[in-house]
């Protein structure tokens, strides 16, 4: 018997390269948007272990990719992520995105799915999570950064982030 499945429709913009130069902000959900990660307090994130090497392995990620991935901001919050990611030595300067050259690129998909996988192996091998955890939501969410006045809007979120807690999308009572 051949029974037809619902197939999930793909969050991806349709048609667009995502290999292609530019900037994009990216949001990554834990598991069942358990807080992982650690917890508010007093406006100010404080990171738990697991949080920690989440941090860490963002901090590194342009030394992974080398000069095709760079991570403008970030923030890790108690159940999600938060991350402005360049792809392809992309620059931001005063006439917009400039890239670096053609290179090798990796589409972004490959890139939080790596930045997933490290996470969750340097998690489970420094006994952060159990080996039988599932630390990530399957998905993530991505916006294309067109312009100035976007970046600047996504920035100013991201650094506000842990201030505007209660108030984000996100927020779950522990």
């Amino acid at each position: 018997m051949n029974e037809q499945f619902p197939q999930r429709k793909s969050p991806r913009l349709q048609g667009y390269d995502y290999t292609q130069s530019g900037a994009y902000f990216v949001t990554i959900c834990t598991y069942q948007r358990v807080h992982t990660f650690g917890h508010i307090h007093d406006d100010t994130m404080v990171l738990s272990a697991c949080g920690k090497i989440a941090c860490r392995e963002l901090e590194s990620m342009p030394d992974y990719w080398g000069d095709r991935v760079d991570i403008d901001l970030f923030v890790v919050m108690p159940n999600h992520i938060h991350v402005i990611v360049l792809l392809v030595g992309t620059r931001f300067s005063a006439s917009g995105f400039v890239a670096d050259g053609q290179k090798a690129v990796p589409t972004l998909g490959h890139v939080i799915g790596a930045y997933k996988s490290g996470v969750t192996r340097m998690a489970r091998k420094s006994g952060a999570i159990s080996k039988y955890d599932t630390l990530w939501q399957t998905r993530f969410h991505d916006h294309i950064i067109r312009n100035d006045r976007e970046l600047n809007d996504i920035r100013s979120y991201v650094v506000n982030n842990p201030a505007q807690w209660r108030e984000d999308t996100f927020f779950t009572q522990r």
